[in-house]
């Protein structure tokens, strides 16, 4: 038998000058008559965070299992059930800190661990889990891991309680001292991912070095015309919509910087490619996100949609109330609407994401199947700043290891369990992260 089939290596880069460009997985990287095992895609683990806490009411199902109803909030995920696992009861008790909820909350959610309260240089913390992954597998990867964020904040003195602004800003900790920075520029992280950081002040270099960037771009493109000319269909496709979405990217991020400096004036700081509406912003992140893991150019990361303590205000909602403020409702009813709309407003962002992942063909499934995708908040109650019975769901199924679709209770507790959980889905081996008490299970049980 004679078996026509172009063999390619896993990692392929296409390189021009200023760019590189990574290749998604392929059905060609599959060697011929490979058993199933011999050669698979990777696990990817995302952290997705939202802050001040959730409305609970309309946000955790009332049934427990299979079959369960979406609740408002959670709505938008609806789509994906089978993707999906809801996990109520996790808590995150080193957080209970008062003054200075939001500082702890932002800061024990990857860690576990409670934060030294000071406003200096002089921060303690611990290792978050996402970092415990980049130190163990990061090496595979172009990048060990990602932090992104739509919401830039102070990086120094007091931001909540007492506490530095260093723990309301990061969730990512590359150990007790160093926080590991969310990036909220989308251009700098298309040009961390894809080339050079060419975000040079003046508008006339950046334009100039844009052109050569497109040049190169075309070059590439035809690259991968001819590579693309020797593969069979199914992977032509996948390189036309990857290659379309990069463009598509980096035309929006172009756009935004555009309308940018037409709207400031010179003496004011420049922004470049961050845009100044929510859902743009978020819908970038996401799209950066998306073709980041697609490629293999990094497993792991966290996606900040707006920081703990954030007043940021949603006018696309029809009202213009600050997030934090309007979580401290009184019990006033139209108050409490206002939070919950907002927090609908997060999950569409969020669901957008997960759409891509979905749709995304990977070997025998989707890049969904193969990531593990959570989404949540470190405190429940906003209002009395409870960080117990937090809200968190599960997307995926880590290549198989989890079984989605079911909403599961774990009473009272650690959800630093869960990231020791999914960490071991990842093939990292960690006994022990904060205030965990061992592995969560259940979840691979149907």
């Amino acid at each position: 038998m004679i078996v026509m089939q172009k063999r390619l290596p896993r990692r392929i880069f296409l390189r021009g000058v200023g760019v590189t460009v990574a290749l998604p997985w392929l059905d060609a990287m599959v060697p011929a008559f490979a058993a199933p095992a011999d050669i698979k895609p990777p696990v990817r683990l995302v952290f997705a965070y939202v802050p001040n806490g959730m409305m609970m009411d309309e946000w955790k199902p009332k049934t427990v299992g299979k079959n369960f109803e979406f609740p408002r909030i959670l709505k938008p995920l609806e789509p994906f059930r089978e993707d999906t696992l809801v996990l109520t009861g996790l808590a995150h008790r080193n957080g209970e800190i008062a003054p200075g909820d939001h500082a702890a909350a932002s800061a024990t959610y990857l860690t576990g661990v409670a934060p030294k309260r000071t406003t200096g240089a002089d921060v303690l913390l611990g290792i978050s889990a996402d970092q415990v992954a980049a130190l163990a597998i990061g090496s595979k990867t172009r990048l060990p891991s990602l932090e992104l964020g739509c919401e830039a904040s102070p990086s120094v003195g007091s931001c909540d309680g007492g506490f530095g602004c260093a723990y309301v800003n990061n969730l990512s900790w590359r150990n007790a001292t160093t926080p590991v920075a969310p990036e909220t520029n989308p251009r700098v992280v298309f040009e961390r991912l894809y080339g050079g950081l060419d975000t040079d002040p003046d508008p006339k270099v950046r334009a100039r070095l844009g052109e050569n960037r497109k040049s190169m771009l075309d070059y590439i493109m035809k690259q991968t015309e001819r590579l693309a000319g020797t593969l069979g269909p199914s992977d032509r496709r996948k390189i036309d919509e990857y290659l379309t979405s990069l463009r598509d990217i980096e035309k929006r991020i172009a756009r935004v910087e555009s309308e940018n400096e037409r709207e400031l004036t010179p003496d004011m700081e420049k922004p470049l490619g961050v845009p100044n509406g929510f859902v743009e912003h978020a819908r970038l992140m996401n799209d950066l996100l998306h073709v980041a893991l697609q490629a293999d150019l990094t497993r792991i990361a966290t996606l900040i949609y707006a920081r703990e303590s954030s007043s940021r205000a949603y006018p696309e909602l029809g009202f213009a109330d600050a997030h934090h403020p309007l979580t401290h409702h009184r019990n006033r009813e139209e108050l409490i609407e206002k939070v919950k709309k907002i927090e609908c407003h997060h999950a569409e962002q969020f669901a957008h994401l997960v759409k891509n992942l979905k749709a995304t063909k990977e070997d025998d499934g989707t890049l969904l199947d193969h990531s593990m995708v959570v989404y949540g908040s470190s405190m429940s109650d906003p209002n009395r700043h409870v960080h117990e019975d937090v809200p968190c769901v599960l997307l995926g199924r880590g290549d198989g290891s989890i079984k989605p679709g079911r909403h599961i209770v774990y009473p009272e507790t650690p959800q630093t369990n869960l990231w020791l959980a999914l960490l071991e889905r990842m093939g990292v081996q960690a006994e022990k992260l904060g205030d965990s008490t061992g592995k969560l299970d259940g979840l691979t049980d149907l």
